[in-house]
């Protein structure tokens, strides 16, 4: 058996709030919308992960999600241009990651890193 996908699922009754942070700021296109579910994603080939941590590092929260950006720059100010709060960082990490912490509209706490 081989995993061909991973899928994260979070639980909300206010789907439009997913349009501005996974649209708009994470730049990802809308996959699937029947209503009850709206699925966003990306063409892109990416690399699949699952980690299990006991803190997020350098005495951070761990994050609901972990989110590699080719440009940290262009994500932090898109954040700021659309009111999203950074609630740590930008931060060089000693493990080779910039990075920074925001909250999406349903209160899971994201990772936006770029590794260096």
């Amino acid at each position: 058996m081989k995993v061909r996908r991973i899928v994260t699922n979070i639980a909300s009754t206010e789907l439009n709030k997913a349009n501005v942070f996974y649209g708009k700021f994470l730049g990802l296109d809308t996959l699937m919308d029947h209503g009850w579910i709206r699925t966003f994603g990306s063409d892109e080939k990416m690399t699949l992960q699952v980690s299990v941590a006991s803190e997020g590092g350098s005495g951070t929260s761990v994050p609901d999600l972990s989110i590699e950006v080719d440009d940290l720059s262009a994500a932090l100010e898109r954040a700021k241009e659309l009111g999203i709060s950074v609630e740590y960082g930008p931060a060089d990490e000693p493990w080779g990651v910039r990075r920074f912490y925001v909250r999406d509209p349903f209160g899971r706490l994201v990772n936006v890193l770029q590794h260096q």
